[in-house]
């Protein structure tokens, strides 16, 4: 029976090898900004009304003008195709099937090419600028034409954070054949079928597409020295020139990074901390949306990302001024537990805790949502996260 989140949580970490299951369910160093990213959305408290009628409910919107069921897109996730085989395919698919974006990030298993010709809506890309602008360039015009309608350029990895399990896992893509890992795939027959009976095991936006990246430890040099240290506001600049769709700015945390993402060209920034897995004592993403939003809410779509675990959290976000919000994690739970069924029951899932939580507040149209539905209105969250 599966009735939350949590749910696909627990099934996932049964079905999915520990090496990927950690990999999606770790922050960095002491998982502090991790955990703060849940905390303090769950301090958010709701003001519950009455005497309304509530028979008409809408949760239906645009991101970026495309319509969708709900506020809410499937965020870019390393790795996905090896939460499931093919795991960019059925995670694209459900969401196509229920109406809200998909996002592809530059590190799938599955390439820009396998989702495009497994969909017929359009869906987004995740860019990771590299060192190599060469291979950039011709990325970004691998997305242009499968057909992606937005460009989100993830701007906080210029240096990889460490998460601890990743380390003591030994994460590698495949699974290196270690004692301890084999004997942990044998506990997970359903997944191994997956992986045998599917050709995506490796990066598929890379392999076949950099010279000298054909094996598995030549690939994994090749990622580790392409992170860039140089990464700064004139390369959003130089991607717009690139780019002629929608531009999307994610890792932006205050308001001055947010302006200077818009005034370089960005539609819309991401208020988000790479899901605590960057800067651990980081502030939450929740805690720093208000600010962003008030400086540059009225420029451009201002969305977030970190911690949201369900339809409530959408809800607060929205009634804090994100036009839209991301999750990362709970469609991967769904994903390792049910495959492209389990996204899609994630899906309904948050979205029918934000309907009954929007009629309990009296909402009617997720277009009139306010803080005035959050105790403490426009500033709530000073007093819900004051020990």
């Amino acid at each position: 029976m599966i009735t939350c989140v949590h749910d696909l949580r627990q099934l996932a970490r049964r079905r999915v090898p520990r090496m990927f299951y950690d990999y999606v369910d770790a922050g960095a160093y002491t998982e502090a900004t991790y955990r703060a990213n849940e905390r303090d959305l769950a301090h958010l408290t709701f003001v519950q009304r009455v005497g309304i009628d509530i028979s008409d409910r809408k949760t239906n919107g645009t991101i970026l003008g495309q319509p969708v069921t709900m506020p809410l897109a499937l965020a870019p996730t390393g790795l996905t195709g090896m939460q499931h085989a093919d795991g960019e395919v059925l995670a694209a698919r459900a969401a196509e099937r229920f109406g809200v974006p998909f996002t592809l990030s530059s590190m799938s298993i599955c390439s820009i090419e396998d989702v495009a010709q497994a969909t017929r809506s359009p869906f987004w890309f995740q860019l990771y600028v590299m060192k190599d602008r060469a291979f950039i360039e011709r990325l970004v015009a691998r997305a242009h034409a499968a057909g992606c309608t937005a460009l989100v350029m993830t701007v906080d990895l210029q240096v990889q954070g460490q998460r601890h399990k990743d380390i003591l896992n030994g994460l590698s893509t495949p699974p290196k054949p270690t004692l301890r890992n084999l004997i942990n795939l044998a506990t997970k027959p359903r997944w191994c079928w997956g992986m045998a009976n599917t050709k995506r095991r490796t990066f598929g936006n890379i392999v076949g597409h950099v010279a000298g990246t054909d094996d598995v430890s030549s690939l994994a040099g090749w990622v580790s020295q392409q992170f860039d240290q140089t990464l700064s506001w004139k390369d959003v600049l130089w991607l717009r020139g690139l780019w002629d769709r929608k531009l999307v700015v994610k890792g932006v945390m205050t308001p001055d990074d947010a302006q200077a993402a818009i005034d370089h060209g960005a539609d819309a920034v991401i208020v988000s901390n790479h899901g605590g897995r960057q800067l651990d004592g980081a502030p939450s993403s929740v805690s720093a949306l208000p600010a962003v939003v008030e400086r540059v809410g009225a420029q451009a779509e201002v969305h977030m990302d970190g911690g949201i675990r369900s339809g409530q959290d959408l809800l607060r976000v929205r009634a804090l001024g994100a036009h839209a919000a991301y999750i990362g994690r709970p469609f991967l739970y769904g994903l390792g537990a049910m495959g492209e069924a389990g996204v899609h029951r994630c899906l309904e899932i948050i979205h029918r805790e934000l309907d009954i939580t929007m009629a309990l507040c009296g909402v009617t149209d997720i277009k009139d949502v306010d803080p005035s539905i959050l105790a403490g209105g426009r500033d709530p969250f000073r007093q819900s996260t004051t020990p």
